[in-house]
């Protein structure tokens, strides 16, 4: 199945959450932390925000690739995916992935494609700029919402608000 990503011209459709996710300044800055790191590279980074009440990010091991083109990448292997695995609690759920692109934050055909987080009600999240966009907050990125299969843009705002915000902003 190939994902889409729809505006949030169309989230007026989407159903009430009983109440937003609240990233904690905690996951957001060691996010920032991880994602800079990697931008000192001209690399992208990838990580997971696990949880149910309290969240963590997760770093698997990854492969990042720049070409000589200034083309990047990330990808995680077989051994990054069974960190994952065994990062998960009996209680935790992944809710988020959280990666960055080198320039504007948006869903690319890859991330939509990206089989991680394709779960009712599951976040990606973009960070712009290997990760700079994070020290302007949760509103410089770029978030989606996976729902009916698609992946739905939640721009900065109210609409977005109902569904994911930062601690700082609650």
């Amino acid at each position: 199945m190939r994902n889409e990503h729809i505006s949030s011209k169309s989230a007026q459709r989407l159903p009430t959450p009983a109440g937003p996710l609240v990233l904690t300044s905690k996951v957001l800055e060691d996010a920032r932390t991880f994602f800079e790191d990697r931008g000192t590279f001209g690399l992208e980074g990838t990580a997971m925000i696990k949880g149910r009440a309290d969240f963590d990010l997760v770093v698997p091991r990854q492969n990042a690739r720049r070409d000589a083109y200034g083309q990047v990448n990330v990808e995680v292997p077989r051994v990054g995916q069974i960190d994952l695995a065994l990062a998960l609690g009996p209680d935790d759920l992944y809710v988020a992935r959280i990666h960055s692109h080198p320039g504007d934050a948006f869903h690319s055909p890859a991330d939509d494609a990206n089989p991680v987080i394709s779960f009712e009600g599951g976040f990606s999240i973009v960070v712009p700029f290997f990760g700079l966009g994070l020290r302007r907050g949760l509103d410089a990125c770029a978030v989606f919402l996976f729902h009916d299969a698609v992946w739905v843009e939640l721009k900065p705002g109210p609409v977005r608000d109902r569904w994911i915000v930062a601690e700082a902003s609650r």
